[in-house]
């Protein structure tokens, strides 16, 4: 009896100890990749994603307008945002039960409207504001959206809403003749943005809330960069390195002095799309990957990072992860050698699945002979 309860010990001892590993450590996790191309669909691309529920869009046949999406999990529970009255819609981010993108149709005038859903293509709300031609949503954090619009006669500036048209804030600050939000924290936006204070280069910019509070996260020495995504104190995006030739992915953490350069060897170019505040999402090319792009998530550094390509189909020649949630699941797209692109959802085992076989393989492991 006294052999058998030390047993069960050890055993147990290893499963909280297999639990800590799963819960900080996703490199001891196998992925399973789900194609969410809902039938009748010939593309689709995934690019946001809140707990069970990830957003995009999909295109029935060549010519036909793309058409907002809104998945469960699965492809059979896709579900069409586009509003009556719009031709085609995108989906580009989600936050707990709303999403938000762009459409554009007879309700428009034909314009590209940003647009905010609750889960149904009925629900939508119309967020271009008044004055601007043209709008796009891009992202969205509990009450925040970000994006960017064009005002008559000018270039796009990056905006940010709170839930309508008349609650918009233009964030493009002084100096820049262009700029988009893609990024928000809830409060905080990343994007980007050009103007004669960068020389005239793309500059990776950091706001918080309003204009004037910008801060200009281009690396010293390095030609332009771009900000993609923002989750807690993190940043991530892409900028051309000195004397590289290439993008490299990067990470900061509030301050172009933070940065760091993910770009792993073996690879020419990477890209960072999204980060859900300790790991970062995106994809790179070069000789390690067969000069194919990789969907790659990274956990902070260049060396730590797993190639999410390895857990599609043979079928796949191209992937690109675009957004991470916060229980490490992922989301973007994959092209298969036809040409054609699958929205793909990266699923990590639920918690009590990988308790269990790990209890399971400890016992196996210390039964007595």
């Amino acid at each position: 009896m006294r052999r058998n309860h030390q047993q069960l010990k050890t055993a147990l001892f290893a499963v909280i100890v297999l639990a800590a590993g799963i819960a900080s450590n996703a490199w001891a996790v196998n992925y399973t990749a789900i194609d969410l191309t809902p039938s009748g669909f010939i593309d689709s691309f995934a690019n946001g994603i809140s707990g069970t529920q990830q957003v995009g869009s999909g295109w029935s046949s060549v010519t036909a307008p793309g058409r907002a999406l809104l998945w469960s999990g699965s492809a059979a529970t896709y579900v069409d945002l586009t509003p009556s009255g719009f031709e085609g819609s995108v989906a580009g981010g989600i936050s707990g039960t709303q999403q938000v993108g762009v459409g554009s149709g007879s309700a428009t005038g034909g314009n590209s409207h940003a647009l905010l859903w609750n889960g149904s293509s009925a629900s939508y709300v119309d967020l271009n504001p008044s004055g601007f031609v043209s709008s796009s949503a891009v992202d969205i954090s509990g009450t925040q959206q970000v994006g960017y619009g064009s005002p008559t006669g000018s270039n796009g500036h990056a905006l940010l809403w709170s839930s309508s048209a008349a609650s918009y804030v233009d964030l493009n600050p002084g100096g820049f003749y262009e700029s988009c939000a893609v990024g928000t924290s809830g409060t905080q936006q990343v994007g980007y943005g050009i103007g004669s204070v960068t020389g005239d280069n793309y500059h990776a910019l950091l706001w918080s809330g309003s204009a004037a509070s910008y801060v200009d996260l281009n690396p010293s020495g390095f030609d332009w960069s771009f900000a993609n995504g923002i989750s807690g104190t993190q940043q991530v995006g892409s900028g051309r390195a000195p004397g590289a030739g290439h993008d490299h992915a990067l990470l900061w953490s509030g301050s172009v002095a933070s940065y760091v350069d993910l770009n792993p060897d073996g690879f020419y170019a990477t890209r960072a799309n999204s980060t859900n505040g300790t790991q970062q999402v995106g994809d790179g090319y070069g000789e390690a990957t067969g000069y194919c792009d990789h969907a790659m998530l990274w956990n902070g550094s260049a060396d730590n990072y797993v190639d999410l390509h390895q857990f599609l189909s043979s079928e796949f020649i191209h992937s690109e992860a675009r957004c991470i949630a916060g229980n490490g699941n992922i989301v973007g797209y994959a092209r298969d050698s036809s040409g054609y692109n699958h929205a793909i959802l990266w699923q990590i085992p639920e918690p009590a699945t990988l308790l269990l076989l790990g209890l399971g393989a400890a016992i196996v492991r210390r039964k007595s002979p």
